[in-house]
């Protein structure tokens, strides 16, 4: 199931002076003209010159402070008008699920300094998204499942939708389609300001989940969720058209059982009426472009991909976030992500799908894209080519001939980040590895030159002391990465406890090289100096840059096929070394993590003595449609392999040490998947110790003390059942 996503800060990124949706990515407030960037404080908003460093107001604390307010606004996001004369301010936030997607909007025309609330009649904390025409003379939002617009001059609000309910959403999504998919925002402005299209998810036949909180009030009460479990049918979604002005909508005749398929993209052409929408069919095998007319509500198919396992949307290799289109001359041509070749590679499609050039050819993959500079025909991705636990920047020329260019420094081996300025000049970059700390510096693109270094932190974190990184074949001929830090004061002669931290499903890998790698935040202190051996491997089926076949040997195999390859890569590291000692292995991860942690210790226990598992899946069957029948297939045709890939089918192999953990109120993996677990470990008379976290989500983040007592119970039990140290 889905990792524990980091929670990213919703910002707006400035592109070219136009605003752009509300997008799920956590990076740099760029001004239009690529030279400065814009920072919140609790008093004002800041523009700072890139190269100098010289800061000015942009906007005061006074004109962020509401009439009768004693305080300014705190600022959550903010979008600017095309012409910049009006700023509007997302304030008063709440969480939808994983992220701050609601709360309050308000407009600032920096002339007059007029401020003044958007939706000031709608309950409070209830706006979505909320986003300025392209003209700038309306601003549009979602509230209660209904869609509107307000006028900018006169406050006038026009309802656009008004049939949402709790099931039937409008211009938003369902928690499937959040979750999965990344689709939170679901409208979209015309090029022309007139029109919006949107996204209706009809979740009526969903049956709910019942999660029961039980600690706010002196009689429990029920909180239903709409969660489609694997083998449902998926909610019904469709795509429409309304005029700005309101009036009826325009559905749009999209072919196929909208029960059986997924509507994962929509964008406008650049300055058309025409959409182009990407629709996937239920077990995501299959990929369809169309471009619709939303004046003739025509609909027709431009380009077709399938394959043998599944297909990845936008949110895989863009940060968490499908939203936008990526353009080119104007909208005759754009950019489009395939692995048919085996690899995941960059294509120029044309308008109409009829001409493809592939631009990143190579037995490498990419990981995304970065800019792409039309006018020096350069698109700028992030790919490894050679080492697929590391990241640098290759630019390539955009005519499919030319080899890719590294940006990158040589002497830099590790993870890069670029978050490039609008005009591609500029770019904040980072850079780290497991023993270099963080190191955000301004650079010119052009050559990677720094103009201006960050402050860097009065007193950076220490080096991580041995950490390495390493790669281990397994007697089945699979070559895994790993990672391993060793303890302090480090004696090969001596045998030392190990620990191993485990994902090894699709959603995520381990063994990234950067600083926090050998780094347990559950554990109390640090398991270096407390004398473990920590380490982690990934399988097959992680989402490492390794190639399609790789990532795709997971397909109808979570819980076989990726658990086998944790299991022979540790015992391939015990043959290996003489100083891990056998007698004292213990493993744990979460989610999915939590999940392979169940499996290891149920299918392997000669090997694996003791396991926390904190929020696992624990039976394939109780997790949702979009996740589960992507990577298994439908259950109504493979049952068998769900089945055998469940960690409750081998519960009854317990023979070492299983602490449990899971929040009754998650609403991701359901607590349910922990009591069926628990009753099939009672029916073999297992003993294991469980911690539920009461009302506590997927994070187990929520209420006082939480996290420094899940933190404590992890440390104490790993210390009493893998005690540390030489021997």
């Amino acid at each position: 199931m889905r990792r524990i996503r980091t929670l990213f800060l919703y910002i707006l990124f400035f592109f070219n002076g136009f605003q752009t949706a509300w997008a799920q990515f956590q990076g740099v407030r760029w001004t239009s003209d690529g030279n400065a960037y814009l920072t919140v404080t609790p008093d004002a908003i800041l523009q700072t010159d890139l190269v100098s460093g010289k800061a000015s107001t942009l906007i005061s604390g006074e004109q962020l402070t509401p009439t009768g307010a004693s305080k300014p606004l705190t600022v959550a996001q903010l979008a600017f008008s095309r012409d910049s004369s009006q700023v509007l301010i997302f304030t008063n936030t709440a969480r939808v699920w994983r992220y701050n997607t609601r709360g309050d909007y308000y407009l600032l025309d920096r002339k007059s300094s007029r401020l003044r609330q958007v939706g000031k009649d709608q309950p409070g904390q209830s706006m979505l998204y909320t986003k300025l025409s392209p003209d700038g003379t309306k601003v549009a939002y979602v509230s209660k499942n209904n869609l509107f617009v307000e006028d900018v001059s006169t406050g006038q609000t026009t309802p656009l939708t008004t049939d949402g309910t709790r099931k039937r959403i409008n211009g938003t999504f369902d928690w499937a389609y959040e979750e999965e998919f990344g689709c939170r925002d679901g409208f979209r402005w015309s090029p022309d300001s007139k029109q919006i299209a949107y996204w209706q998810v009809d979740a009526s036949t969903i049956r709910d989940y019942l999660i029961l909180n039980t600690t706010d009030s002196v009689y429990s009460r029920v909180i239903p969720v709409e969660y489609p479990k694997v083998g449902e049918s998926p909610s019904p979604v469709r795509i429409g058209v309304v005029a700005a002005t309101g009036g009826p909508t325009r559905w749009l005749p999209i072919p196929g059982d909208p029960q059986q398929h997924y509507l994962v993209r929509m964008e406008w052409f650049p300055n058309s009426n025409e959409l182009i929408i990407e629709q996937l069919n239920r077990k995501q095998n299959q990929s369809i472009l169309f471009v619709a007319q939303s004046d003739k509500g025509s609909v027709t198919p431009i380009h077709r991909e399938t394959s043998d396992t599944w297909i990845d949307t936008k949110e895989s290799w863009n940060r968490g976030n499908p939203a936008g289109w990526e353009w080119l001359d104007g909208g005759k041509s754009f950019i489009w992500v395939s692995e048919k070749d085996g690899w995941r590679h960059l294509y120029q499609l044309s308008r109409d799908g009829k001409k493809e050039v592939l631009l990143t050819p190579g037995s490498y993959d990419i990981s995304g894209i970065n800019y792409i500079d039309e006018r020096n025909r350069y698109i700028y991705f992030t790919a490894s080519p050679t080492n697929p636990t590391q990241r640098y920047l290759y630019r390539t020329k955009m005519d499919g001939k030319g080899n890719p260019e590294r940006i990158s420094p040589a002497n830099e081996p590790g993870t890069h980040a670029y978050d490039i300025a609008p005009g591609g000049r500029y770019a904040q970059h980072t850079f780290n590895s497991h023993q270099t700390p963080m190191v955000t510096n301004w650079i010119r693109l052009s050559d990677n030159q720094v103009v201006r270094a960050s402050p860097r932190p009065a007193s950076n974190p220490q080096t991580p002391r041995n950490v390495e990184f390493f790669k281990v074949q397994t007697a089945d001929g699979i070559t895994l990465d790993g990672w391993m830090r060793k303890p302090e004061n480090f004696d090969s002669t001596k045998k030392y406890p190990v620990v191993f931290y485990v994902y090894g499903e699709p959603a995520t890998t381990t063994t990234s090289d950067v600083f926090s790698a050998g780094s347990n935040a559950q554990f109390e202190g640090d398991m270096a100096k407390a004398g473990y051996c920590y380490i982690a491997l990934d399988n097959r089926g992680t989402p490492a840059l390794k190639g399609a076949a790789w990532r795709k040997a997971i397909y109808r195999q979570i819980g076989r096929i990726n658990v086998r390859d944790q299991a022979m890569g540790a015992k391939k590291l015990f043959e290996q070394h003489a100083y891990l000692d056998t007698s004292r292995v213990a493993v744990w991860g979460w989610s999915g993590g939590g999940s392979t942690t169940l499996h290891l210790l149920f299918q392997y226990p000669e090997i694996y003595k003791t396991g926390i598992s904190v929020a696992a899946v624990g039976n394939q069957l109780f997790y949702d449609n979009i996740y589960q029948e992507r990577y298994m297939g439908l259950p109504q045709e493979n049952r068998e392999d769900f089945v055998a890939g469940s960690p409750i089918t081998y519960a009854k192999n317990l023979r070492g040490n299983l602490l449990y953990i899971h929040g009754t109120g998650d609403d991701n993996v359901h607590y349910s998947n922990a009591e069926v677990l628990i009753n099939e470990l009672i029916k073999h008379n297992k003993y294991f110790q469980v911690m539920p976290y009461p009302n506590r989500t997927h994070s187990i983040s929520e209420g006082e003390g939480t996290s420094r007592h899940l933190r404590s119970l992890y440390t104490r039990y790993l210390l009493e059942h893998c005690p540390p140290g030489p021997r």
